[in-house]
């Protein structure tokens, strides 16, 4: 009996060590939470729950409006907390791992939508418990934080202010800068193989045309009115020999919005190529 019992106490410490083996589900390659070329700094405070990092962004455009994109793809839920995290989305990924976005001003999808790695699920603000525009950004497996990670790289050790680290997305890149963004144009503009008015491509039409992205460059405009921002797209009338497909038109033709702005119709800042 004794020999059993030793037996059955071995193979319980044999199981016992396996479980304890196993490993954790493979993590989702992540990506930054904030458009392509886009660069911001981040930080974690004492005080953070978890192992969050808060963004802010620092290559010359505003925090507050910037998209807020999927880390990776999986099934998005919206959620409020007016005294705290404000309006957030978490995302389930899938093998027990999911990411967090804080201090939302507005959402882009629908509660319980499925969302792909780049894509737009809400804009930088600054609502809940926050002192300004930020994204608060989690990575969490089976509810524990964990050290975040780009890329497959640790951005730890986490540094305790703004402005000594910084992280330059590539989410989204492969399309276009993250997808087409929807903008009214009032007059018909010419669209340049470049951000500058040196090499005429072709016309963009007047109305309503998608956008890819957009990038700083010569400065357009008229009186009081101007805009140094260009935006990425793809023409209505090509000039003979010229190509229509990613030429830059500027933003100043834009209907809704003024001196140095490039948002689309939903008022979403169009996010850099």
């Amino acid at each position: 009996m004794r020999s059993i019992r030793f037996a059955l106490l071995g193979l319980l410490a044999l199981i016992a060590g396996l479980l304890t083996a196993t490993p954790a589900a493979a993590a989702p390659n992540f990506k930054a939470p904030f458009p392509c070329g886009q660069t911001w700094t981040y930080s974690h405070h004492s005080a953070e729950v978890r192992s969050a990092l808060d963004f802010i962004r620092t290559d010359g455009g505003a925090t507050a409006g910037t998209p807020v994109l999927a880390s990776s793809g999986g099934t998005a839920h919206r959620y409020s907390q007016p005294s705290g995290a404000g309006n957030y989305i978490v995302i389930d990924h899938g093998g027990g791992w999911q990411t967090y976005y804080f201090h939302l001003s507005s959402y882009s999808v629908a509660d319980g939508a499925s969302v792909s790695q780049g894509q737009q699920i809400g804009v930088t603000g600054s609502t809940g418990n926050s002192s300004g525009a930020h994204i608060h950004y989690e990575q969490l497996y089976n509810g524990v934080g964990q050290t975040i990670s780009i890329n497959g790289q640790s951005l730890a050790p986490y540094p305790g202010s703004y402005y000594s680290k910084y992280l330059t997305s590539d989410n989204g890149c492969g399309s276009g800068g993250g997808g087409k963004y929807w903008v009214d144009t009032f007059a018909d503009a010419t669209g340049y193989a470049a951000p500058n008015t040196g090499d005429a491509q072709g016309v963009l039409k007047a109305g309503t045309n998608y956008v890819y992205c957009k990038v700083w460059g010569a400065q357009v405009g008229s009186g009081s009115s101007y805009n140094h921002w260009w935006l990425r797209t793809d023409l209505d009338t090509v000039y003979a020999g010229k190509n229509g497909r990613g030429a830059y038109v500027s933003a100043y033709y834009l209907s809704r919005w003024g001196n140095d702005e490039a948002r689309d119709n939903n008022g979403a800042v169009v996010p850099d190529c």
